[in-house]
C-alpha cells in the first residue's frame, strides 16, 4: 500500500514552488496578461474561406499588432482581438487579406470595440458565484460528511484554482472571458472527486475502528487512486482532443486541461492529507480536555 499520506511534505512543495513562481511572474509582469474581454479593445471578424491558412493569416496581423488573440470559427471565420488595433490597421490588414486569400469587400463580417466595463462585471459576477458556490458546498459536505471533509475539500479547490491561475502566469497566456466559465466548471469536477474519496474515508471509518487517520486516509486513497486517474485520464483525452481539433474553443479548453489536471493531484495528494492533520489536531484537542478534566477531578 502506498504512503500517500505519509509524505505530505513533497506534495505540497510540489505544489507551493508552482504556485510561488506564478506569483512571482505576476509580480514582474505587474499582473495577468489579461484579454481584450477586460481590458476593453477591438474584435473583428473575416470571413476567408473553408480551409484558410491560418498560420499566414496570423503572420499578416503581427506585421501590425503585436497583442492580438487569433482564433479559427467555423473553419472559414478569422477572429482578431487587440487592446490596439485602429481602424487604419483594421483596414489595412484586410487589404491584405484581399490579396493573399482572394475574398470580396465582404469578407468583413463584423467589427466591434468592447469596453472594459463587461470584463470587470464579468469578473465580479463569477467571483460572487464562486463564493456562493463555496458556501453551498461547505454547508453540504458538512450535513452530508462533516465540517473538516469540507474545509479540506474547499483548500484543495483553492489549490487549483491557484495553479491554473499560476499555470497562465508562468506562461504569460492571455486570459479573457472563457477563462471564467473553465474556472466554474474546474470548481465543480474537483469537488466531485474529492467526494468520492472522502466517502470511502467515512466508510473505512465505520469498520476499521481503533485506526488512526492517517491509516484510514493511506488505504481510502489508494482504493480509490485507480478510479481517480481512469476518470480523469478519461476526461483530459477527450478535452485535448476538442483543443487540437476545435481551435474556436481552446480558451476554453487549455484552462480545462490545467484545472481537471490540478484537481486530480489535489484530491489525492492535497485534500487527503489535509483532513488528516484536521482530523489529528481535534483528536489532540479532545485529548487534552479530557486531561484536564482527569486532573480537576477531586
Amino acid at each position: 500500500m502506498l504512503k500517500i499520506i505519509d509524505k505530505w511534505k513533497i506534495w505540497f512543495s510540489l505544489s507551493l514552488i508552482v504556485i510561488i513562481i506564478g506569483i512571482g511572474c505576476m509580480i514582474y509582469r505587474g499582473g495577468l496578461n489579461f484579454g481584450i474581454d477586460f481590458k476593453g479593445g477591438t474584435q473583428v471578424i473575416f470571413d476567408l474561406g473553408n480551409g484558410f491558412n491560418k498560420a499566414q493569416a496570423d503572420k499578416i496581423v503581427n506585421e501590425y499588432v503585436n497583442d492580438a488573440t487569433t482564433n479559427t470559427v467555423n473553419s472559414n471565420e478569422y477572429e482578431i482581438k487587440s487592446a490596439n488595433l485602429t481602424s487604419e490597421q483594421v483596414n489595412e490588414i484586410f487589404n491584405k487579406f484581399k490579396t493573399e486569400f482572394k475574398v470580396g469587400d465582404k469578407a468583413l463580417i463584423s467589427q466591434n470595440q468592447i469596453g472594459a466595463s463587461i470584463g470587470k462585471e464579468l469578473t465580479d459576477n463569477a467571483i460572487i458565484a464562486l463564493c456562493i458556490a463555496f458556501i453551498c458546498m461547505l454547508i453540504y459536505i458538512a450535513i452530508r460528511f462533516e465540517f473538516k471533509f469540507g474545509l479540506a475539500a474547499l483548500i484543495a479547490l483553492f489549490h487549483d484554482i491557484l495553479i491554473t491561475v499560476s499555470v497562465y502566469a508562468i506562461f504569460n497566456i492571455t486570459v479573457n472571458s472563457p477563462f471564467i466559465a473553465a474556472i466554474l466548471t474546474v470548481v465543480g469536477y474537483s469537488m466531485n472527486d474529492s467526494i468520492v474519496i472522502f466517502d470511502r474515508i467515512r466508510e473505512n471509518m465505520k469498520f476499521i475502528k481503533r485506526t488512526s487517520p492517517r491509516e484510514v486516509a493511506n488505504k481510502s486513497v489508494n482504493q480509490t487512486m485507480a478510479r481517480s486517474i481512469n476518470t480523469t485520464s478519461t476526461t483530459l483525452v477527450t478535452i485535448i482532443a476538442v483543443y487540437i481539433f476545435v481551435p474556436s474553443v481552446r480558451d476554453f479548453a487549455f484552462p480545462l486541461i490545467v484545472g481537471i489536471a490540478a484537481g486530480a493531484y489535489s484530491s489525492i495528494f492535497i485534500a487527503s492529507p489535509v483532513w488528516v492533520m484536521l482530523k489529528d489536531r481535534s483528536l489532540k484537542k479532545g485529548k487534552r480536555k479530557k486531561e484536564v478534566v482527569v486532573e480537576e477531578l477531586p
